[in-house]
């Protein structure tokens, strides 16, 4: 009887390890399909989240009038950083070709202390290169970029103009009682696990661009503001975005001053705020929230990363605590759930705000 067991354990976490692997090959083939689905799910959490925010932050604003501020605050929101971005990103283009000299010396003092006297400058690089090509590419994806995210607007409005049947649906499938209860308790983790991955990031974002901005102004980097937009827009990836973070404003003060001083300087004010907020603030905030090992957060950053590009990166912390809860109701997959969690307890996420349970909060809304 024991090997039957043994067997049918082997053959069961073999099916398990079998459709990973297919459910990947399937979301990288259906990509272009389901990123803007993924990226609305999400944009539509950010919304419920905020609006819920909204009504019990705000006095006078009931549920049903919470929801279109949270969305028309949200558009407004999205549009003033697209207009900011656009207005800045063209005096920092133009920047970029006004450091071109300085690039090339810098190039040339580069390669001689490794020994080669004739390295290639930049002009030379973008002279060899069919302007024409690249052109077509960046064209292509503002194309590609603007098709997406009109179906991200779209599918986001039909979850939103939805969303109140979710828990109805998900209730429907169950016939009994404590069936009923499991299906809305993990919903309920799933949507707060979202939230909460959001208020982690959010806040601990503008702590590092805040500061950052600070740093940046006080030894003169050109562009501070739109340097600090970019930061917090990027410390939504892990890893990736803190490393952007911490070497781009240095280098590119390289290229600004002609001493070095105002780069070292950036460059130690900068990693110091992202040690202090990486290996403190985050954690904390973190393990208290999301319940993932840091293991998998670098593991889900290169998997979603590898099969849906940048939209992967952004949205593979999130996209692992949902799968993390829903393997977790299951006995054939629970110690796949085990493995992701941080505690060994995958069904436990607690709101970095409260400390308490989603589903704890929600009885004591409840009752």
């Amino acid at each position: 009887m024991a090997a039957v067991a043994t067997s049918s354990a082997v053959t069961r976490n073999a099916v398990v390890v079998l459709a990973v692997i297919a459910t990947g090959a399937t979301l990288s083939w259906m990509s272009d399909i389901l990123t803007p689905l993924a990226l609305a799910m999400f944009l539509a959490v950010m919304i419920d989240g905020f609006a819920r925010v909204l009504e019990h932050r705000l006095p006078g604003i009931s549920g049903r009038a919470a929801l279109p501020l949270a969305v028309i605050l949200s558009l407004a929101i999205f549009g003033g950083s697209a207009f900011f971005i656009a207005e800045n990103a063209t005096s920092f283009a133009g920047q970029l070709i006004n450091y071109t000299p300085k690039l090339n010396r810098l190039i040339a003092q580069a390669a001689g202390l490794v020994g080669i006297h004739a390295p290639v400058s930049i002009s030379t690089i973008a002279s060899q290169l069919d302007p024409a090509k690249y052109f077509g590419i960046a064209a292509k994806g503002l194309q590609n970029f603007t098709s997406t995210a009109s179906f991200v607007l779209v599918y986001a409005a039909f979850i939103i103009a939805s969303r109140r049947t979710f828990e109805r649906k998900m209730v429907a499938l169950f016939r009994t009682r404590e069936e009923r209860q499991e299906a809305v308790a993990a919903f309920l983790r799933i949507r707060d696990g979202l939230e909460q991955y959001l208020w982690v990031q959010t806040i601990t974002g503008l702590m590092i661009a805040v500061a950052s901005f600070i740093a940046m102004m006080a030894v003169g980097l050109n562009d501070a503001a739109f340097w600090a937009f970019v930061i917090f827009v990027i410390a939504y990836i892990p890893v990736i975005g803190g490393f952007i973070a911490i070497v781009a404003p240095p280098l590119f003060a390289l290229l600004q001053f002609e001493t070095l001083w105002q780069a070292i300087v950036l460059f130690g004010v900068l990693n110091g705020v992202g040690v202090i907020v990486g290996n403190f603030i985050y954690p904390r905030m973190q393990g208290r929230s999301l319940n993932i090992d840091p293991v998998v957060v670098l593991l889900a950053l290169a998997f979603w990363g590898a099969i849906w590009g940048v939209a992967g990166a952004f949205l593979s912390t999130p996209l692992t605590v949902m799968i993390m809860v829903i393997l977790a109701q299951f006995e054939g997959t629970r110690w796949i759930a085990v493995l992701l969690s941080a505690d060994g307890n995958p069904q436990q996420l607690k709101d970095a705000r409260t400390g308490q349970s989603p589903d704890a909060a929600h009885l004591s809304r409840s009752q």
